[in-house]
């Protein structure tokens, strides 16, 4: 028994210890950064800045233009919104999700080029495209995903299953969608969200895996077809989560950490975290 302890001990500690995400660098200084996505093309970051309450519409709002590395490249570098949160890039296109209207930006110039009014909406959040160039953009409260197609910004799909949607991802002809519940708030308790699978062809809507819970959910990536990335806005956390519904914590947060990427070729995380006013990167291996 001594010899199989022993060399069941040997085994265990001979393991690969998973190694923790470390912290590459934290920038400061943003104003309730909501979202961040990075240009291909250039390298650059664009983070979204609410810069007040996140449905008031009070010409506060700003995206900032950042380097790969954190610094700042100009912080107020489109003006004129009000309270943009999810972020999508397109060709050359910027979209920003700013209350009831979807804003398009040219980022050669950093030009407003045109805003689509959503009437009716009152927190337009997170916001996919796919390869043509459709954008589709999450209302929160209404439980309503909106859908710009050839000029056209109207609301596609409404159903109370979706849960407050909120993260989007277009992965071939599903959207994948990360619920935001409910917070618990005075004594009531709280609903979870837990990923969902939106057929784009007929609007059916099923649970990914086995429904399990996860969090308020606010960001969504894909790590690579069936592996996916969120965060938990309220407690905190990004977690990785499989089709299958397998679910593990890979990075305690605090509290507010958004609408984040994941750039595989140095299989990092920047992650704005709304509360902290900051913007953080970490490398998960």
């Amino acid at each position: 028994m001594r010899l199989v302890a022993a060399f069941l001990l040997t085994l265990i500690l001979s393991l690969p210890v998973s190694a923790k995400p470390k912290l590459l660098w934290e920038t400061k200084g943003l104003a309730q950064p909501e979202s961040v996505v990075m240009d291909p093309a250039t390298g650059v970051l664009y983070v979204s800045n609410i810069a007040g309450a996140i449905m008031q519409k009070d010409g506060n709002g700003f995206i900032a233009k950042m380097r790969p590395d954190g610094t700042m490249i100009e912080k107020e570098w489109v003006k004129g919104l009000d309270a943009p949160s999810g972020l999508a890039l397109h060709d050359r296109t910027l979209y920003a999700a700013d209350v009831d209207q979807l804003v398009a930006i040219n980022v050669a110039s950093g030009d407003i080029i045109k805003r689509y009014p959503a009437e009716g909406a009152l927190f337009l959040n997170g916001i996919a495209t796919d390869e043509a160039g459709t954008v589709y953009v999450s209302d929160t409260p209404t439980n309503t995903i909106w859908r710009l197609k050839d000029g056209q910004f109207e609301p596609w799909l409404t159903n109370d299953a979706l849960n407050k949607p909120n993260g989007l991802l277009v992965e071939g002809n599903t959207l994948i969608v990360a619920p935001f519940g409910d917070m618990a708030e005075g004594g009531q308790e709280g609903k979870l969200g837990a990923l969902l699978a939106v057929s784009l062809e007929d609007q059916s809507i099923k649970p990914l895996g086995n429904g399990e819970a996860i969090g308020n959910l606010d960001g969504l990536e894909a790590v690579e077809p069936g592996i996916y990335l969120v965060t938990d806005w309220a407690s905190g956390g990004l977690f990785r989560v499989t089709a299958k519904g397998d679910v593990q914590r890979l990075l305690p947060l605090r509290q507010g950490n958004a609408d984040f990427i994941y750039l595989p070729e140095t299989n990092t995380v920047l992650i704005p975290m709304m509360m902290n006013n900051s913007l953080v990167a970490y490398k998960l291996d």
